[in-house]
């Protein structure tokens, strides 16, 4: 039995506290994923994970062999890449997750041109505006708007979005069109908050250098971006996004752009990978794509 795929399902049940979840991610049954682990543990005559009915924990021996495994794995992926000139020989699996309206409008429909350079890659995508725990969920890499407060990975950051403020056409018939700050006192607001439960921001807008937030009614709040938008476009008030995301809808005049001169701070956009030294050739050549996708859009 291969010893290299003997560590990679060893450090993936690791990484994930589950054979269920590794084996998802591997795409391997449960039952291999356990043989794979009873291999490892005869051949090195260690007990290396703690199983219980609830989750899977390393031993203290496992602990040492995962922190060496990663460190081996990496360097059999450098390998096996440093010789390689067609990129088009790339393979392998990355697990990518995208924010929804991003993967949605930017990602997806210029796909098939990595695809069609990479023909060897397979891609798992996960499309969700939660906040994902990059390694507990055995994601190669996460491209993610705002603030990254997580120190346990590396955040690169791949460019800044300009915001908008915008409201439907039908609102303003009905509300009038906010010339002021003053003004917002009688208009609404879509909030936007993550979790639900928890304090919106308001509205936001840049005095000099300095971001001020001035609180708002509004009878909608939401905690996804598809919502958010249709929240607007139904009426419910402003909101506030990245005018990337939203050109065909303020060509159309379904939405209107307002208050210009008050916009919300520009959201920069990062991927988040966990370190250099165990990032395969494979992801480091998706996220320079990822990366050069999105800033020739901006």
């Amino acid at each position: 039995m291969n010893k290299l795929e003997l560590l990679r399902t060893f450090v993936r049940v690791t990484e994930l506290s589950s054979f269920t979840g590794a084996g998802e991610s591997l795409g391997l049954p449960r039952s291999t994923v356990s043989e794979h682990v009873q291999a490892l543990e005869e051949l090195l005559g260690a007990r290396l994970l703690q199983r219980t009915t609830r989750k899977v924990q390393a031993t203290q021996d496992g602990r040492v062999l995962y922190e060496r495994s990663k460190d081996l794995l990496a360097h059999m992926e450098e390998l096996e890449g440093l010789f390689r000139q067609d990129e088009t020989q790339l393979t392998g699996r990355i697990r990518v997750d995208l924010p929804t309206m991003m993967a949605r409008d930017l990602i997806l429909p210029r796909l098939p041109h990595f695809m069609d350079a990479h023909p060897l890659i397979e891609l798992e995508i996960s499309a969700t505006d939660r906040q994902v725990d990059l390694l507990a969920e055995g994601f190669d890499c996460v491209l993610r708007v705002g603030a990254q407060p997580d120190q346990s990975v590396v955040a690169r950051l791949l460019c800044s979005m300009p915001m908008i403020n915008c409201v439907s056409a039908g609102y303003l018939q009905r509300y009038g069109v906010p010339r002021t700050l003053a003004d917002l006192a009688d208009h609404h607001l879509v909030h936007y908050v993550r979790p639900l439960g928890s304090r919106s921001a308001g509205f936001e807008y840049l005095q000099g250098n300095k971001v001020q937030r001035l609180p708002m009614a509004g009878r909608v709040t939401v905690n996804s971006t598809d919502a958010y938008k249709s929240a607007c476009l139904g009426g419910f008030g402003i909101i506030q996004v990245p005018a990337l995301g939203i050109g065909d809808q303020l060509a159309s005049g379904e939405l209107v752009a307002v208050l210009p001169e008050y916009p919300a701070p520009p959201l920069d956009v990062s991927l988040l990978y966990a370190g250099q030294r165990h990032l395969p050739l494979r992801v480091r050549v998706f996220m320079d794509w990822l990366a050069a996708t999105l800033q020739a859009q901006l």
